[in-house]
């Protein structure tokens, strides 16, 4: 495999340069985000075909693949990057602790217990929190849907202020948006979601 000569960048804090390291964790990531949606998309369609048993294992690929790109995401502030990281952890456990207290899909389990998204809502914070970060740093359309969708779904189910048709919408556009979110980052130039490193360097050395 034939390496691509570093690149080097004026940043705000200095010159740095793009290797080949930097270039894989960006496509880990992406690879992370392709798989979610893919997945996610999926376990909404059988949602809608009131088909639940297949959607706990696509769930947890859905978790894992996220799991991916939040470890591999390029985020300044590393005390965010590390809650994002948290709440992946957090509703990762929480939905491991659903399984063996019930005998239910987990899909249908949290359905029917909204009080349960307390737990695996907080998978759900951290996929927010990239929509967020791209919302922020790439101005994406998509992501300004989505970065209120998610909670608004998540809470108005929780609450039961939402209606079903309102609840299979929401559920519905936030699957196309984030296929749509997916695809998009896969075509995107590399550099941008490195972003500025002097930055990173800055601000390692400031917190030493």
């Amino acid at each position: 495999m034939q390496t691509q000569e570093p690149i080097v960048y004026q940043g705000q804090f200095g010159e740095f340069s793009i290797d080949d390291h930097d270039r894989q964790g960006v496509i880990l990531y992406r690879s992370g985000l392709a798989i979610a949606a893919l997945s996610f998309a999926i376990a909404v369609g059988l949602a809608f075909s009131q088909n639940f048993a297949w959607i706990t294992p696509l769930y947890f690929v859905f978790w894992t693949a996220l799991g991916v790109s939040l470890f591999t995401i390029h985020i300044y502030l590393k005390p965010l990057h590390l809650a994002l990281q948290a709440f992946w952890a957090i509703g990762g456990l929480a939905s491991i602790g659903m399984l063996l207290l019930s005998s239910e899909p987990l899909a249908l389990y949290v359905y029917q217990h909204p009080i349960t998204i307390f737990g695996i809502g907080f998978t759900f914070a951290a996929l927010t929190g990239i929509f967020v970060k791209e919302a922020f740093c790439f101005n994406r359309f998509e992501t300004k849907f989505l970065t209120p969708i998610v909670p608004s779904l998540l809470l108005g189910h929780l609450s039961g202020i939402l209606p079903l048709v309102w609840e299979q919408v929401l559920l519905g556009g936030w699957a196309v948006l984030f296929a749509i979110f997916a695809i998009r980052k896969l075509i995107q130039p590399i550099p941008p979601d490195i972003g500025d490193k002097s930055v990173f360097e800055y601000l390692k050395h400031k917190q030493a």
